[in-house]
């Protein structure tokens, strides 16, 4: 708080609008989800955000990208790599999360 009583109350203001905004579209289908069925296609359709937030995440961290420069590789990549091994011969999500870490961290090391 500043002192400003008007400038005070703006900000407070604008806070509780873009919580009440955030609150309306994350929790807004629970809501009216009754009230405004989704097609069949869009359900498919759905059922891929997950997957395609994950890549729109994981992909720019581990291939980052400049005009100057261009594609840049890392040792994230290999460990990533390493990962994507261990998850096709065993399935496990603990050993993927383990097994990317220490190769990463031993790539780190020796390099």
């Amino acid at each position: 708080m500043t002192g400003d009583l008007d400038y005070d109350l703006y900000i407070l203001g604008a806070i509780l609008v873009l919580a009440l905004c955030s609150l309306l579209t994350r929790a807004g289908y629970f809501v009216f989800g009754d009230y405004f069925p989704l097609s069949d296609p869009v359900r498919r359709a759905l059922r891929y955000a997950p997957t395609a937030a994950l890549i729109g995440i994981v992909v720019p961290e581990l291939l980052p990208w400049s005009p100057a420069a261009g594609l840049q590789l890392d040792i994230k990549v290999f460990a990533a790599l390493f990962a994507i091994l261990i998850y096709w011969r065993t399935r496990s999500t603990l050993m993927v999360i383990v097994g990317g870490m220490v190769s990463f961290w031993v790539l780190r090391a020796l390099l």
